[in-house]
C-alpha cells in the first residue's frame, strides 16, 4: 500500500467518525501542503462551501513571511472563523483529514476557536 493510499484511508476513517457526531453542523476541513495551508467550512447536506481561507489570500499573503508555519496557520484559522461568523456559522465539527492534530493543524484550530467558532 502506497503512502498516498494510507493517507486517503486515514482521511476517510476520520470523516466517517465526524459524520456520526456532526448532526447538522458544517465541517471545518483542513488541507496542509508543504508551502501553504487551506481551510474551508463545508455544508455536507447541501454540498456547498460556506467560508474558506488560505495562505494564498491576497490580504494574508502580504503580511506573512511564509505560508508554511504555525503563525500562518493561526492567521488562516482566525480569517476562516471571521468569514464563518459573518456567514452565520458558529458551531462546526473539525475535520483534520489525514493530518495529526499538532503543529500547524492545531494552531489553525486554536485560532478558529479564538475567532468565534466552537467545536
Amino acid at each position: 500500500m502506497s503512502a498516498k493510499e494510507v493517507m486517503q484511508r486515514r482521511a476517510q476513517r476520520v470523516r466517517r467518525q465526524i459524520k456520526k457526531v456532526a448532526g447538522d453542523r458544517p465541517r471545518l476541513s483542513v488541507h496542509r501542503s508543504s508551502k501553504h495551508i487551506y481551510a474551508q467550512i463545508i455544508d455536507d447536506a447541501k454540498g456547498h462551501t460556506l467560508a474558506a481561507a488560505s495562505t494564498l489570500d491576497k490580504d494574508l499573503k502580504a503580511s506573512l513571511k511564509t505560508g508554511a508555519d504555525s503563525a500562518a496557520a493561526a492567521a488562516v484559522g482566525k480569517l476562516v472563523a471571521e468569514r464563518a461568523v459573518k456567514a452565520g456559522v458558529k458551531e462546526v465539527v473539525f475535520d483534520r483529514g489525514a493530518y495529526i492534530y499538532h503543529g500547524r493543524v492545531k494552531a489553525l484550530a486554536d485560532a478558529a476557536r479564538e475567532g468565534g467558532l466552537s467545536f
